[in-house]
């Protein structure tokens, strides 16, 4: 036995810090399955009714306890007040260790059942503190027959036998009767102790009450704790591996979504966990299913300075008690370590949680998850709904959210399983099974469809049905039919419906056709509807046909989608898809169901102005672009071609003499401005901003054009003269403007001039290409 207890106190001491930790996800279990009292009544068919939940935690008390665990261990069970709990769910808490003596006891009695209401969360926050740590005198060995009766009690007296019984269990499994005079003569404990467990194992599964065993330490008796979740009651909430009862070992470093996932599991919750963990300030992002109908956004602060603020995928901030839009919130926790915003009828999609804090607060990572608990239904179809004897049917079986939407993702459903039947007059029931594989009968792997054929026995005879049932932990299980009758022989009208899987907007139309053939010699009236959604998101129209005796061709058929006020916040940016049916019935053949067929219309949100003309635009800016390209090319092109640079200017007297010459430089607007100095002793040209006289190329091509202020213009040909005063004439000499390819950029004021040239100098000493050779 000091083997035992050695190894115990050993493996303990690390474990004690986050074994009443299970308390908080026990509560925030509660939490989720079932709304607040005061929380607005639900539509009809809009909200599922969750069953509340009894439960007890029993608590290993058996080892040595310091202090400082004692404390983190009340610390932990404070936690139990987390998330929105309902008030129609209880708790029970106790400690157990072993009674080795007279006044003794193996149990103790902690927190008697209490309502998770608000009231109840701080009473247990308070009883939980009794917690104690066992010395010798008060017993300190493992009585699992104890505890497990003692759970078992709990849960079973005054609790109402619909409502789930789970009972957690922490220890490291290790039992140890050795010194408890109850189980007989010392050498026969350990024999009878095992027995009694046996006994106490049987009557728990009796009473319905899981057992959920948490190992703890570093080698937990994991063969022990199986043994024990094993003899408890075995049928969770629903018939699926992931909601059976199982041992878990307890890591230190990953307690929290280690309890979350076991909780998740217990309760079939789903359990999404979020990033990676980071210190404030930060904003992290976590998804919500659209098949969640009610669910907690945890939130580890790690320090209660830290303030949280929660936004929806609208990236509207959403209050933390109250109503907003479609959905309900309340908030519990929010002044300690965790804290747990509980969501009725969450909008779908990827919200935020920003975590701020102030200086000094910010060295502890914040953790995000969601529990949540949701609704899956299905919609069912038969081809050919009205088979004949040995005919082969394919049945499918198509996911869809409670509004009758279409699931995207495949994970939203993970762990599903459906079943299906193929029932009818003249046959034993035949089971099917439907895949969403991409193999034979099915289309299209993981698209939410799931398909499979029969064939009908040869001795059918008068009415079918196939049905199915839709099966995953975390959803409520949704069974669908589909009736239909063998047709007795040829039908006397058949139809055959072709409607395309589009993407649309709201209050758009998908048009499609009905071949019709009617044989008989009588007319028939047809009804189409949409079914298998939301009513008034798809409508079709007609709704009635009617065929003439002998009538064979095609009908136009049109499905309508409703406007997007119908569709309110579920319309996102991504869209939402719509999976309905058009069912085609013969009114005049006792409404026989003549066609089921699937209808998949892809919705988004009608796009704005530039989304919709957003290629005319681009077309014409790149008009407008080009256009703009061509001015400034044709403007450019008029300057070089007016622009005097090089233009040779010469003064030339009475007689023919040449008397002076001058390079023009770049001018002012494409005028080169000059005045005539010492006109009767040295006459020369120089350049003067507003003088008299200025000059251009001709634009048209040869030549100049000779401008005079107030007194018009005249052309000067290349090689003639003009008159500019009473004595002097106007030439041009030689073009000094070089090429194009040679041609440098006009210097900017204030460089050096460049030298003059021979012409130039030797005629008039002056160049004009000094400061003002790149005035514009």
């Amino acid at each position: 036995m000091e083997t035992v207890t050695g190894r115990r106190q050993a493996i303990w001491g690390g474990a004690r810090r986050a074994a009443v930790a299970v308390l908080a996800g026990a509560a925030l279990s509660g939490a989720l399955l079932a709304p607040p009292g005061h929380d607005p009544a639900p539509a009809a068919d809009t909200r599922p009714a969750f069953p509340a939940v009894n439960y007890a935690v029993a608590v290993d008390e058996s080892a040595s306890l310091a202090a400082a665990d004692m404390k983190a261990e009340k610390a932990a069970a404070a936690r139990i007040a987390l998330g929105d709990v309902s008030s129609q769910s209880h708790v029970t808490v106790f400690g157990f260790a072993a009674a080795e003596s007279d006044g003794q006891r193996a149990v103790d009695p902690v927190c008697p059942r209490t309502a998770l209401d608000a009231a109840g969360r701080d009473t247990v926050g308070a009883c939980v503190t009794k917690l104690r740590s066992r010395s010798r005198s008060q017993g300190t060995g493992t009585d699992f027959p104890s505890a497990i009766r003692q759970g078992v009690h709990d849960l079973t007296d005054g609790t109402d036998p619909s409502q789930p019984r789970v009972l957690f269990l922490l220890t490291d499994g290790y039992m140890d009767v050795g010194d408890s005079p109850k189980y007989g003569d010392p050498a026969h404990r350990d024999a009878e102790g095992d027995q009694q467990l046996g006994l106490a194992l049987k009557e728990a599964r009796n009473e319905h009450v899981q057992v959920w065993p948490l190992g703890f330490g570093d080698q937990p008796r994991m063969d022990e704790l199986k043994r024990m979740a094993a003899g408890g009651y075995q049928k969770g909430c629903v018939d699926l591996p992931s909601a059976t009862p199982g041992p878990r070992k307890v890591e230190p470093e990953a307690i929290g979504t280690t309890l979350e996932d076991i909780f998740a599991a217990a309760h079939c919750l789903r359990h999404e966990r979020g990033p990676a963990p980071t210190p404030p300030p930060s904003t992290q992002e976590i998804d919500i299913s659209p098949l969640a109908t009610v669910g907690s956004i945890v939130v580890d602060k790690g320090d209660p300075a830290v303030e949280i603020t929660y936004y929806d995928p609208k990236g509207q901030k959403v209050p933390t008690h109250g109503a907003y839009h479609k959905s309900s919130f309340e908030l519990a926790g929010g002044s300690g370590v965790v804290e747990a915003l509980k969501i009725v009828d969450p909008l779908p999609g990827r919200w935020k949680v920003k975590a701020e804090a102030p200086e000094g607060h910010r060295s502890l990572p914040v953790s995000v998850s969601v529990l949540w608990q949701g609704e899956l239904r299905g919609a069912i179809t038969m081809d050919p709904p009205s088979p004949q004897a040995g005919d082969e049917v394919t049945v499918t079986m198509r996911l869809q959210t409670r509004e009758g939407y279409q699931i995207k993702h495949p994970r939203d459903y993970a762990g599903l399983r459906v079943r299906s039947t193929l029932t009818g007059d003249g046959f034993a029931p035949l089971n099917l099974d439907l895949a969403d594989d991409g193999k034979a009968a099915d289309p299209t792997a993981s698209d939410g469809s799931f398909t499979g054929s029969a064939r009908v026995p040869k001795g059918a005879d008068g009415a079918l049905k196939v049905s199915a049932t839709l099966t995953a932990a975390g959803l409520s299980a949704d069974t669908r039919s589909e009736t239909g009758e063998v047709a007795p022989g040829q039908l006397p009208v058949t139809t055959s419906l072709d409607l395309p899987a589009a993407g649309v907007h709201p209050g758009d139309k998908v048009t499609g056709t009905l071949a019709v053939h009617n044989t008989s010699r009588a007319a028939h009236t047809l009804r189409l509807a949409v079914t298998d959604l939301q009513p008034g998101l798809l409508s079709v129209g007609p709704t009635r046909i009617t065929l003439a005796p002998g009538e064979s061709g095609t009908r136009k058929v049109t499905v309508e989608v409703a406007p997007a006020g119908v569709f309110g916040d579920r319309l996102g940016h991504d869209g939402l898809k719509l999976a309905g049916t058009v069912t085609v019935a013969d009114t005049t053949d006792h409404d026989r169901t003549l066609v089921r067929a699937p209808l998949s219309v892809r919705v988004t949100p009608r796009p704005g102005i530039w989304d919709q003309y957003k290629l005319y635009f681009l077309g014409a800016a790149a008009l407008l672009m080009a256009l703009a390209l061509v001015a400034a090319a044709w403007t450019r092109q008029r300057r070089r071609a007016r622009d005097p640079y090089g233009l040779t200017l010469q003064l030339v007297a009475e007689d023919g003499t040449l008397l002076a010459g001058h390079q023009a430089g770049h001018g002012h607007k494409q005028w080169y401005e000059f005045t005539v100095a010492e006109a009767h002793r040295s006459p020369r040209i120089e350049r003067r901003p507003q003088g008299p006289y200025a000059v251009q190329r001709n634009p048209k091509g040869g030549g100049a054009v000779l401008r005079r202020k107030g007194g018009g213009r005249t052309l000067i040909p290349v090689r003639g003269q003009v008159p500019l005063t009473e004595t002097l004439q106007l030439a041009l000499g030689e073009d000094r403007r070089p090429p194009k390819k040679q041609r440098r950029r006009p210097q900017p004021p204030g460089s050096r001039p460049a030298p003059p040239t021979a012409d130039s100098a030797g005629v008039s000493g002056t160049t004009g290409t000094g400061a003002y050779s790149s005035y514009e």
